[in-house]
């Protein structure tokens, strides 16, 4: 699976002034935010964001997180999140690394999970739709 470019993808930020504490470093919660932009990068990758995931009748909320602060990230200070698809087949995990641009040392690893939810039934989903294989290009 990881030979598919459209499986892997990474954005370039920087720090801006209201992610931070008073101490100029980013405060924990603002991270999640972060990975939310790669992932969503991501997601349209292989033709199934967010818009295509409710238009196909199905909402992927996150129901499992996980972040490890190695380092921190600081005002002003530019980085990369890289963000991996690691599985699809019954739920979304998504592997992320934050780097800093200039140094290239991985500040933060992370995941999250994300299971379907059919929108209409409100039943979640213990094995992905058929959409999400559709737009994967591969055969549940």
């Amino acid at each position: 699976m990881n030979n598919d470019p459209r499986l892997l993808t990474q954005v370039h930020l920087t720090v801006a002034f209201h992610d931070v504490d008073m101490m100029g470093v980013v405060w924990h919660g603002n991270y999640f935010r972060y990975l939310e932009i790669a992932r969503e990068k991501l997601l349209r990758q292989f033709d199934y964001g967010y818009q295509q995931m409710r238009d196909s009748g199905y909402a992927w909320p996150v129901v499992d997180s996980r972040i490890k602060y190695r380092h921190p990230l600081t005002f002003e200070q530019a980085f990369i999140v890289h963000a991996e698809l690691e599985e699809y087949e019954n739920r979304l995990k998504i592997n992320y690394k934050i780097f800093d641009s200039e140094t290239g040392k991985c500040t933060t690893s992370a995941y999250t999970i994300q299971v379907a939810v059919d929108m209409h039934t409100k039943a979640l989903c213990y094995v992905s739709p058929a959409i999400l294989f559709k737009c994967l290009g591969v055969t549940p």
